[in-house]
């Protein structure tokens, strides 16, 4: 396991008597890419500024190699930011833009070239370097933000939210040429998004928060498969989530009926969140010569839309829910279904879950 570059202690942040982020702990390893993940006002955006130094903890620490650095100003740390909006300046060209930190620091003129010149190799925009920024794409733009930042060859790279100004392809693009960036250069990038798809495509781990707190690190795998909240679990990707209890380890009850799973270590009949993927469940067609119980779950169609690689069927059960699936298997509305589940389909949760700690993170 690679070393811990940057540690937030016990880190607290309150703007007019609101608390923004509530005492989070987090590690950020060196070649690590990390991602902030949750919905508008989580905190994940104040995370990633008093990281950067523009923002300073109400309480705790930043540590930086093992050193607290809460009172180094952002142009002494060894982190540079790529925003939203990239600011470039209209007045200087490509060339000049990257060049602009290098200028700051006093580099020698060759080695400015040499830097400027590899860089724009590496976000694959070699020759632009006398190019207006006004005259480029919004993908380019945001390239040349990228160079303008790794040129000063920080030792972590901080990206808020990078890629919303893009169109869908493009940003699709951006995120495997992101990645690719970054495992060239070797170093840890933070990145802060509210798209779920972007942190599970680009990520070594995830930090989902709301409200200020962390509520689970882990692989993108772990956190899809295995979300510790109800919350976790409908934000990232589309969940059925049931109310339901657990009369005893490994059985739950939901949907009027017990069903066989993998979960336990609850107390008896406790009230849980019952998560079921759309993809887990399997649906049959029903005849009208089948009995009534022939499947543990059962409904009529609802609504049917084709999404590319998959239908999205609306089912509702006969125990009330509306049960949503995605199957490769087309039906009709009014068709009559059956729906099977195997125990590891089914995913149990406290009603509700909290972490503001390590305890979670992922050993990867």
């Amino acid at each position: 396991m690679s070393e811990v570059r940057i540690r937030l202690v016990n880190c607290t942040k309150t703007f007019d008597g609101e608390t923004v982020l509530d005492s989070i702990n987090l590690d950020i390893r060196d070649r690590e890419f990390l991602t902030l993940l949750g919905p508008s006002g989580c905190g994940k955006t104040t995370t990633l500024r008093i990281i950067g130094g523009f923002l300073k903890p109400d309480g705790g620490d930043v540590l930086f190699d093992g050193a607290r650095i809460n009172d180094i100003p952002p142009n002494k740390r060894k982190v540079n930011t790529v925003f939203q909006k990239y600011a470039l300046f209209t007045h200087m060209n490509v060339f000049e833009n990257i060049a602009f930190g290098l200028r700051i620091s006093k580099t020698p003129e060759d080695e400015i070239t040499r830097r400027v010149e590899d860089a724009l190799e590496l976000v694959d925009l070699p020759g632009y370097g006398k190019r207006s920024p006004e005259h480029l794409s919004g993908g380019q733009q945001q390239r040349i933000a990228i160079a303008r930042a790794i040129v000063n060859r920080p030792q972590v790279l901080l990206l808020d939210e990078p890629l919303g100004a893009l169109d869908l392809k493009l940003r699709k693009e951006m995120q495997r040429e992101l990645k690719q960036i970054q495992q060239q250069v070797g170093i840890t990038f933070v990145y802060v998004t509210h798209d779920q798809e972007e942190a599970l495509t680009m990520s070594d781990t995830v930090v989902i928060m709301n409200k200020g707190r962390i509520l689970q690190i882990g692989t993108p795998v772990d956190i899809y498969n295995e979300p510790k909240s109800a919350f976790v679990a409908d934000f990232i990707g589309e969940s059925n989530i049931i109310d339901g209890t657990m009369p005893r380890d490994n059985v739950a009850h939901f949907a009027g009926r017990d069903f066989e799973c993998l979960d336990g270590g609850f107390a008896a009949d406790e009230p849980v969140d019952v998560v079921i993927r759309p993809e887990d469940i399997e649906l049959k067609h029903e005849t009208a010569s089948m009995k009534a119980d022939a499947y543990p779950l059962s409904g009529t169609v609802k609504s049917i839309i084709f999404m590319g690689v998959h239908y999205e069927i609306i089912v509702d059960g006969l125990d009330g829910y509306e049960w949503m699936i995605h199957s490769t298997d087309p039906v009709t509305p009014g068709q009559r279904v059956g729906m099977i589940l195997t125990p590891d389909d089914i995913h149990i949760m406290k009603k509700e879950v909290t972490d503001n700690s390590e305890d979670s993170e992922s050993d990867e």
